[in-house]
């Protein structure tokens, strides 16, 4: 994917844009805030290092804004930390679906100790 994106000082957020039919249909414009560019994607320095954050991960960021759109296309796409979690991940490891060593720390599940 190709990132058309700049820094919004005002809005602390990253604005660019995504095609959902590709370069030759209409541009949808979305927005990534500071915080998730940072705490999600590394981010460092100023607007130039946020600007780079978004277009080195651009991929995976126009992925979720275009999922998003195509959720509600009727409301803007404003990206936040929340929206790179992995809820799942951390359901299968509570359910028992990876192994013991990827599991949340457990009590009740610690073997006895043998003595």
């Amino acid at each position: 994917m190709n990132c058309e994106a700049i820094h919004c000082f005002d809005t602390a957020t990253v604005r660019f844009a995504v095609y959902p039919d590709g370069f030759d249909g209409p541009r949808i414009l979305a927005e990534i805030t500071e915080e998730a560019l940072r705490d999600v994607f590394g981010a460092r320095d100023g607007p130039e290092g946020l600007l780079r954050a978004c277009e080195g991960y651009f991929e995976t960021i126009g992925a979720i804004a275009l999922r998003r759109h195509r959720l509600d296309p009727t409301h803007a796409v404003e990206l936040e930390t929340k929206d790179f979690a992995v809820p799942s991940a951390l359901a299968a490891a509570d359910a028992g679906d990876m192994p013991h060593a990827a599991r949340r720390n457990d009590p009740a599940e610690a073997p006895e100790s043998a003595g």
